[in-house]
């Protein structure tokens, strides 16, 4: 109840597989303060929108809330189709584009964007583009929140030299070639609540060992990756969260719990200022992938830290739309 969704229509995949569609989500409480702020939340990889705490948390604070199924993820996957493929990330612009003019038709306030993981690098490739071609400001956008963004790979060093420059080929004559990833259900077994975690959520769209990582995919990831890293102007303030720590698993254990199983946070640390803009960065104790998926405690502190930055927004000369 208090959720209704928007299909959003995207013609023809450029991949080949069919139509394709986005999906759009807004929260609707009976009773809410009177909105001041919109949010667009985007999902991660083996992701879709359905943290509704974070909603409703947002929504008592006067932000009108809204997130976008990606092509492909959650709500928006068609029979068919290889969930999250894209062979460029730029493609995701169209339904940003169409969700963000959505969002300031129905509501005419100033919007934040919000992003999780491979979610994070979408939106700040996509948030330079629009501040290149016009400025963010120009589009009503104020600011950006990162939760354990996916700035760089993770793994040996070799996977970002020679590994990289392998994928490049790979991806470009086999794309749909599935790397030989171990499935670890490490992450998924801290969540949801039919293993160890508290949380419920569709294992269709969200399956405990993740999806399978193509690499047409992981090329157009790794392309991202190297734009970041040249540097954007994203035009906005933003606020990064992540666990204060990496503790990569093969099995679950109390550890998973606490630290980040999934990237690499000194990655995240060291890549966040190439945002190009005002940029806060705040580790959070016991925090896990996704922090506003945390245990009671870290998750608390997460959203503490949430409403500290949003209030500086809302009162800061930097962020007027």
């Amino acid at each position: 109840m208090g959720y209704e969704r928007l299909t959003i229509p995207l013609g023809a995949d450029p991949d080949g597989q069919g139509d394709v569609e986005a999906v759009l989500v807004r929260h609707s409480p009976d009773e809410a303060p009177t909105a001041t702020h919109a949010v667009l939340y985007v999902h991660g990889f083996t992701d879709y929108f359905f943290q509704k705490h974070l909603a409703e948390h947002l929504a008592g604070r006067g932000y009108r809330f809204f997130a976008l199924d990606l092509r492909k993820c959650g709500r928006a996957l068609q029979p068919g189709q290889t969930a999250h493929y894209v062979s460029e990330l730029a493609l995701y612009d169209a339904e940003l584009n169409r969700a963000l003019r959505v969002i300031r038709e129905q509501t005419g306030l100033p919007v934040l964007i919000m992003a999780h993981s491979t979610g994070g690098l979408i939106t700040s490739l996509w948030l330079n583009r629009l501040n290149r071609n016009g400025g963010v400001r120009a589009q009503g956008i104020t600011g950006l929140m990162l939760n354990s963004p996916w700035f760089d790979l993770q793994g040996p060093a070799y996977y970002r030299s020679v590994g990289t420059a392998i994928l490049h080929g790979l991806g470009r004559v086999r794309a749909m070639t599935k790397i030989p990833l171990p499935e670890f259900s490490t992450y998924g077994d801290s969540l949801h609540h039919t293993v160890s975690g508290e949380w419920d959520y569709d294992l269709d769209w969200k399956p405990l060992t993740g999806f399978p990582v193509h690499a047409g995919w992981l090329r157009a990831i790794r392309r991202g990756h190297a734009r970041l890293h040249q540097g954007l102007d994203i035009g906005v303030p933003a606020l990064i969260l992540r666990s204060k720590v990496t503790k990569f698993m093969r099995k679950y254990g109390p550890a998973a719990d606490i630290s980040d199983v999934v990237l690499d946070v000194r990655q995240i640390q060291r890549w966040s200022g190439c945002l190009g803009t005002r940029t806060n960065i705040v580790p959070i104790e016991g925090a896990r992938h996704d922090v506003f998926l945390s245990a009671e405690r870290p998750r608390e502190e997460a959203l503490a830290e949430l409403d500290s930055w949003l209030e500086w927004l809302a009162n800061s000369p930097e962020a007027g739309a």
